[in-house]
């Protein structure tokens, strides 16, 4: 048998697994994705979606499926699923990572439905933990800090980790958007990071309530003047934090209705 004709084989715990076609997928890291809420068959914040998929799509692997064509494969996964699910799709390499192979070609598409999710119901506390999401405009897969990082802030206590550079300059969460408020503006932080579809959501909804925004660089000495904090992702449109570290908010739970109130604004849409 040449390599050409070998047919890979995988087991788990000593056992054969005949389902091969999903067996290069279970540790695939050069891929990205986006994951979505479906209420009634519908999706808010489509139209976001497309746009990160595209774009992410575009900068790994140089080339881009059409808008229509990454709807009709959510549609039918909806369509096989309950009304009310969470979703997630995944934009791959057929000829997987550490191979030049990947740099020109049509990606994949993975979709993958489950139980629906509205996320914790908090108030959290958080810690602040130095590190860079590598390539951190991307929502991409295989990010094992994510989860040590988590699994450290709740070793020392708190609910989950915000990350911070080497000059305490705020980011992001683990798997978080991060908002603040002074108690009449609402702060985001300015940093490299990913801009979820849940924050670009609540973003024009809250513009078009025209309630004042602002993104500036935020430190952790900047945090003790502000009122309010919260976390958002494609689960939740804001889970209140009432505290970063030995920093209290009082007032994070009026932040978090005013968020949830904006969301309620966004439409459910057809894909």
């Amino acid at each position: 048998m040449t390599n050409n004709e070998f047919s890979p084989n995988t087991f788990i715990n000593g056992v054969y697994q005949t389902n091969s076609a999903l067996n290069p997928l279970a540790f695939s890291g050069f891929a990205h994705f986006s994951a979505m809420q479906v209420r009634e068959g519908k999706v808010r914040g489509i139209d976001l979606h497309l746009t990160r998929l595209s774009k992410a799509s575009q900068r790994l692997f140089n080339n881009a499926l059409s808008d229509q064509q990454i709807r009709i494969y959510i549609r039918d996964a909806i369509r096989e699923s309950p009304l009310n699910c969470s979703l997630i799709i995944t934009l791959y390499s057929s000829h997987g990572e550490f191979t030049a192979r990947s740099m020109n070609t049509l990606p994949q598409v993975l979709v993958r439905t489950s139980a629906p999710s509205s996320g914790p119901v908090g108030p959290l506390h958080l810690t602040a933990i130095e590190h860079q999401r590598p390539i951190p405009d991307i929502k991409h897969v295989g990010e094992v800090g994510k989860t040590f990082y988590l699994h450290r802030a709740i070793e020392k206590g708190f609910d989950d980790a915000i990350f911070v550079d080497e000059q305490t300059k705020i980011s992001e969460g683990t798997i978080w958007n991060l908002v603040f408020w002074d108690g009449y503006t609402i702060i985001w932080p300015k940093a490299p990071m990913l801009k979820g579809t849940m924050m670009s959501i609540l973003q024009r909804q809250l513009t078009k309530l025209h309630i004042p925004q602002r993104t500036i660089e935020l430190k952790l000495t900047d945090l003790n003047i502000l009122r309010g904090a919260a976390v958002m992702n494609s689960w939740t449109p804001g889970v209140s934090v009432k505290g970063i570290d030995s920093t209290v908010f009082n007032d994070s739970d009026k932040l978090s209705a005013l968020l949830h109130h904006a969301y309620q604004y966004e439409p459910l849409e057809e894909v």
